[in-house]
């Protein structure tokens, strides 16, 4: 039955694709964030359905889209030539076979995000994409919210729908993106026009809030924890009464902890004292090996290149733990845990600079944007507050990313194209608002 479901849904996506093209577009977005050939039994694991979606996308565009006002930024040429770096190193990689593999699904989503500004010449398309990233990311952390409030969840064992832990299903990237995309449904509700901002509209933006906040507890990935509490003082730029909004933060947590798992609240513990957590006694290891291999390999050793690194570290005796007493570590092949240091191995200083250049660019674009648009027109003004909201998204992704090896992450790369799309969008609406003023000139034009 849920093969027969998702059939039914993307076959009547797709149909409607024929007479809206960029819904073409929209059915590329679910299928890379849902993965549905991961939820399907056997019916669509048969069909190359990434394919089938990204040729209707680009073959409709291409086709049968108005191009006006399309053009290629500056944040798109970085991500083409990041991705043209990164074929290099692959090509060139210390473990080709297990380059290729990740290769096979970053060089799809680099090119969508290139592609994808493109699409995103009205604001009707601006607020479909932003909608259809968070309804697809939902159907997801929605299952999990559920779990946990029923189970309570656990690290590691947390079952989003599927047994996987790669992409949205690994905990700690769930956790990052839960609460990053948080500020963009924030938005949706308060200046979205598909779904207007009425009771129900809100209502669903509250339960699926609530559910983004309770993936960081199900997943106990400390990475969500850290990123809560960030998004919580960003919020402070847009509350007017920011005592109270404190004050009411700090009740809620107050209250919140005899509810959450004694589990929870044990991991939770160690982000003050890492000595005492082999997790983070281990990414500390590798962090320091990834910076001396990068001192040897300035361009980076190609993707999966973490799996030859040594480390070494010492923990607290297991039997033991109170006694200050710690034994010797050896291990080896352990993944970045950090999308820095994942660019820094895998890409060297170059892919490292574009990555930053490509995320510090959108900080910095909204900016400009926020400012020029805040004191706008009631007409224009869902501009100034998307701006912020993308921004925030971006902010929380960067510092979860530094706990998370996500720096290719679909979901990210579409909000960073989501950025570029809006920011060429709300450029060519400023030149049309100051249209240059025509001068009589006699015998050419009336005076």
């Amino acid at each position: 039955m849920r093969d027969l479901g998702l059939i039914a849904f993307l076959v009547a996506l797709l149909g409607l694709g024929f007479r809206r093209p960029f819904l073409f577009v929209l059915a590329y977005a679910y299928v890379d964030i849902v993965s549905p050939q991961r939820l399907a039994y056997y019916l669509l694991n048969a069909i190359p359905l990434s394919l089938v979606c990204v040729v209707l996308a680009v073959g409709g565009w291409a086709l049968a889209d108005d191009k006006r006002g399309a053009r290629v930024g500056v944040r798109q040429s970085l991500m083409l030539a990041l991705l043209v770096y990164c074929f290099w190193t692959t090509m060139t990689a210390d473990f080709p076979v297990d380059a290729l593999n990740k290769w096979g699904w970053v060089w799809k989503a680099l090119a969508f995000a290139i592609f994808l500004p493109l699409t995103l010449r009205t604001r009707l398309r601006i607020e479909a994409m932003a909608l259809f990233m968070i309804l697809s990311a939902s159907s997801i952390i929605v299952v999990g919210g559920i779990k946990t409030v029923l189970s309570g969840g656990g690290y590691g064992i947390l079952n989003l729908m599927v047994d996987s832990n790669s992409g949205l299903y690994e905990s700690s990237t769930i956790s990052t993106m839960a609460i990053a995309i948080l500020p963009l449904l924030i938005w949706l509700a308060s200046h979205g026009t598909i779904f207007p901002p009425d009771w129900r509209t809100r209502g669903y933006a509250l339960a699926l809030g609530a559910a983004c906040i309770l993936i960081p507890i199900g997943t106990q990935a400390r990475t969500g924890l850290i990123c809560i509490a960030l998004l919580a003082v960003l919020m402070l730029r847009l509350v007017r009464r920011r005592i109270l909004y404190l004050a009411g933060l700090a009740t809620l947590a107050v209250a919140a902890v005899p509810f959450l798992p004694a589990s929870y609240t044990q991991r939770m513990d160690t982000i003050a004292g890492y000595q005492s957590d082999e997790s983070a006694s281990t990414r500390i290891a590798i962090w320091k090996w990834t910076w001396d291999y990068a001192q040897d390999h300035p361009f980076g050793g190609g993707f999966e290149s973490y799996r030859q690194n040594r480390i070494s570290y010492r923990r607290p005796e297991t039997g033991n733990p109170g006694s200050g007493a710690t034994a010797q570590v050896i291990d080896g092949g352990r993944a970045f845990h950090s999308a820095y240091f994942e660019m820094l191995g895998e890409q060297g200083y170059p892919g490292l600079g574009l990555w930053l250049l490509i995320q510090l660019g959108g900080l910095f674009r909204m900016e400009v944007v926020r400012r020029r648009w805040r004191r706008a027109d009631p007409a224009d003004g869902w501009i100034a507050p998307l701006a912020t909201a993308l921004q925030h998204c971006q902010l929380v992704y960067l510092v979860g990313a530094a706990f998370a090896g996500i720096a290719f992450q679909p979901l990210m790369l579409m909000i960073v194209a989501l950025e570029t799309g809006f920011d060429s969008y709300v450029r060519g609406l400023a030149k049309r608002r100051v249209a240059p003023l025509r001068v009589p000139v006699r015998g050419l034009v009336p005076a």
